[in-house]
């Protein structure tokens, strides 16, 4: 018969087990488990065609970081109309070169950006209970090459939004778009682009790296019909049948991936992003993931009918 003794050291042994098998997982098989995740969502003026719009956010890109490349330069095959990228893309200072080539053909194509902290900033080694405990701790490390990162995708042909209001013409729509500066660490100035959203749009588009709600309803208040934002990584680290602890940001935890309504008219849409800091090299219930969105015109009346299939109900997609 075993000893009280016995029965606590195979407990222990077994909690132990699980907690490095956990870990294992977490930072070697899901954090590289990349995905497309596609979601359809009725945000368009009523007579508009179908637009697909792939997001990416939080790539975090560092050198040598082979597979994750190789799975961006794939993204091109779903042959979006327009690529919206929400920032966050490097974590080294020598990433600007892995980050275009990585991105590739969609460079070619209509796209817009935002930056985010870590566009700016390096990564830094963080205590995991601020996220808790102190959420508006900052820290920030040495700078990075954003300029040449913003460079490159200009000279490509993308438009960044940065405190920019811009029209452009894609797949036969007519898109009034317009961004702010990254909110996690009070660079937006939304007053630079204030103002109602052209009326006469088929869709109208706000960025953001990080979804603080000043600026979601900001955004609301001026008639966009769909806002996109990054930086919550979907929580990262989520627990099964609850969701993500944190968000890293004023967003409620209920919406820290996919889609959600913002108001009355507002659509918003959180990337779960691509990468990780350095630091924190793991994902749990929360895989890395592009997001293809079919957006379709908005019904003229009668019962939306996609209000309620819930926030986010995706397909996730893998070629």
């Amino acid at each position: 018969m075993p000893t009280a003794m016995s029965v606590v050291k195979s407990t222990g042994a077994v909690a132990l087990g699980s907690a490095v098998a956990g870990i294992g997982y977490a930072s070697i098989i899901e954090r590289n488990a990349f995905t497309v995740r596609e979601l359809t969502m009725p945000v368009l003026t009523p007579g508009s065609l179908p637009l697909r719009v792939l997001h990416i956010s939080d790539i975090h890109m560092r050198p040598g970081q082979r597979r994750k490349r190789s799975w961006l330069r794939e993204l091109a095959s779903w042959e979006p109309d327009l690529v919206v990228n929400t920032g966050d893309n490097l974590a080294h200072p020598k990433a600007v070169p892995a980050v275009v080539q990585a991105l590739g053909d969609l460079l070619s194509l209509p796209g817009v950006f935002v930056f985010g902290s870590n566009d700016y900033f390096g990564p830094r080694l963080k205590n995991p209970l601020n996220y808790l405990t102190n959420p508006g701790h900052r820290v920030y490390g040495r700078p990075l090459p954003w300029q040449d990162l913003r460079a490159a995708f200009t000279e490509r042909g993308w438009l960044d939004l940065t405190h920019n209001r811009r029209e452009l013409e894609v797949a036969g729509l007519h898109i009034a778009a317009a961004g702010v500066d990254d909110p996690h660490i009070d660079r937006d100035r939304y007053e630079t682009i204030a103002g109602p959203a052209s009326p006469a749009a088929n869709l109208r588009l706000g960025l953001t790296h990080s979804p603080e709600p000043r600026v979601l309803d900001r955004f609301a208040a001026d008639g966009y019909q769909l806002v996109m934002a990054g930086h919550t990584h979907g929580g990262q680290l989520c627990l099964p049948f609850y969701g993500a602890v944190v968000t890293n940001s004023g967003l409620d935890r209920s919406r820290a991936k996919g889609q959600s309504r913002w108001g009355a008219t507002m659509r918003l849409h959180v990337s779960a992003g691509i990468g990780t800091s350095p630091f924190a090299p793991v994902r749990f219930c929360c895989r890395p993931e592009a997001t293809l969105l079919t957006l379709i015109a908005a019904p003229t009346g009668g019962r939306d009918p996609h209000r309620d299939r819930g926030r986010s109900q995706p397909t996730y997609s893998a070629r």
